[in-house]
């Protein structure tokens, strides 16, 4: 008897701070989006996994955390970082037409549904956890 898809599943991904961090989450969570039949939200879901793990290793000296979570009808992907302080305002568009850095908050604000961030701990590490959400349709 085949196996019926969980209604809800999650996977953490633990990175070290490279920017070469970035590629293999972006690989990983197409992956796992393909497996779990949710390949209409990969290229949004990359772009906003790609922008929040850019900005935990470059903002950060420490190590990283993707966490891909999917409950009925939302996809929430989030990153976990050293860094205790709240990430910077997205910026406005219309301010970034020349600047070569801080578009990253203002794509997630754009192409996610909701985005928010919390202070967070993780292995006796105080940090913070940015996270958004696209709703599978």
């Amino acid at each position: 008897m085949p196996e019926t898809e969980p209604s809800s599943w999650e996977y953490t991904l633990s990175i070290p701070n490279d920017p070469r961090a970035v590629t293999v989450c972006r690989r990983t969570l197409r992956l796992i989006l393909t497996l779990h039949g949710l390949i209409s939200l990969a290229d949004t879901a990359e772009l906003l996994a790609a922008e929040l793990i850019s900005n935990a290793v470059l903002h950060t000296k420490g190590p990283a955390t993707l966490r891909v979570r999917y409950s009925p009808g939302v996809l929430r992907l989030g990153a976990w970082d050293a860094n205790p302080e709240p990430p910077d305002p997205p910026r406005a568009f219309d301010h970034l037409t020349d600047a070569e850095t801080g578009r990253g908050l203002a794509l997630v604000r754009a192409c996610a549904d909701v985005w928010g961030w919390q202070p967070q701990s993780r292995n006796g590490n105080r940090g913070k956890y940015v996270w958004c959400e696209l709703t599978a349709a």
